[in-house]
């Protein structure tokens, strides 16, 4: 067992967090990533409504009573969404766990603190790590370059972004991007981070809400299948090549604006993908782990594994250390 201020703070077992995931972060994966003792989020934006959020909620509690949290990401939108209606279902629906993202969560911060609510805030830089320790989160899942979704525009990976930012901060640091087994774990702990938060490997678990052919699709992968888009935009996201991908890149090189790659990164056309299992059916997800992933376990097994291969790694790595006094 691997304990420490992110197993205290948010009674699991694992320092493991399952991140936020637009159509993945269902019932159905969060549930058994309580089950096995790490820390599951709902993802309060692919509900439709805040009452879906209410719904989808109270469908997970069925599936355990173990804890789990609600991912809340506050980004521009093509279609404006109510962000402060899912916060306060967040806190009406009891959950005790938030993870955000995006925009700095200080105008949600009264809401959650007087709920009782601990806020983790994902941070691409050591600066807004800073600015989310300063209006009061519990803890940080800091973001290097590696990751899926938005790394931010400063493109440091976290072997310096994570002791970088645990030299600047007081509180837990969870590393994300670039973790997919047991020797992630390791080094995240050995650079300063008390946690690891993962969701391109979890969405290559077997309970993932996705078509197999995705799952597969990243067994195949290696660490170069992912492409950068709206660079030029100062959006950057990492998602997985595809056709799709390198015609919104192409586009963009060559002088293109929002406008001319809408309808091809547009939200709808990620879920398609998910559903359908048609991966190039439009832009999804995926980070450069992506080629470390090799299997589609269940989530019980991969958290299993991790935390073993993890522990047998420290304890080899003080093996090899002789001291001399």
């Amino acid at each position: 067992m691997i304990s420490n201020r992110i197993t205290e703070l948010f009674g699991v077992d694992h320092p493991i967090v399952q991140g936020g995931m637009q159509w993945v972060g269902r019932a159905e994966l969060v549930a058994p990533i309580a089950e096995a003792g790490a820390l599951g989020m709902i993802t309060a934006l692919t509900q439709p409504t805040p009452d879906d959020l209410r719904k989808e909620i109270a469908r997970c509690r069925e599936m355990t009573d173990k804890p789990f949290g609600v991912n809340l990401t506050v980004l521009p939108s093509i279609r404006p969404m109510p962000h402060r209606e899912y916060a306060e279902t967040i806190v009406d629906c009891g959950i005790k766990v938030v993870e955000t993202a995006g925009s700095n969560p200080e105008p949600f911060m009264d809401l959650f603190n007087e709920a009782g609510v601990k806020v983790i805030h994902k941070c691409t830089s050591v600066r807004h790590a800073v600015k989310a320790q300063q209006v009061g989160v519990a803890a940080v899942s800091v973001d290097g370059f590696e990751c899926a979704g938005h790394p931010g525009e400063d493109d440091v990976t976290n072997l310096v972004l994570l002791p970088a930012a645990r030299d600047a901060l007081d509180i837990p640091i969870i590393a994300s991007g670039g973790i997919g087994d047991g020797r992630g774990l390791a080094a995240a702990l050995m650079l300063g981070a008390e946690g690891v938060n993962m969701g391109t490997r979890f969405m290559c678990t077997a309970e993932a809400p996705i078509h197999e052919n995705v799952k597969q699709a990243m067994v195949d992968a290696t660490e170069r299948d992912t492409d950068l888009i709206l660079r030029t935009l100062n959006n950057t996201a990492r998602v997985a090549k595809n056709s799709v991908s390198q015609d919104v890149v192409r586009i963009l090189v060559e002088g293109g604006q929002f406008e001319d790659v809408r309808e091809l990164v547009a939200g709808a056309r990620g879920r398609t993908v998910y559903e359908t299992g048609d991966v190039e059916a439009g832009i999804w997800t995926a980070g450069q782990v992506v080629g470390l992933i090799k299997d589609i376990p269940t989530v019980r097994d991969l958290v299993t594994r991790m935390v073993a291969e993890a522990e047998q790694l420290i304890a080899r790595a003080g093996a090899m250390v002789s001291v001399t006094v």
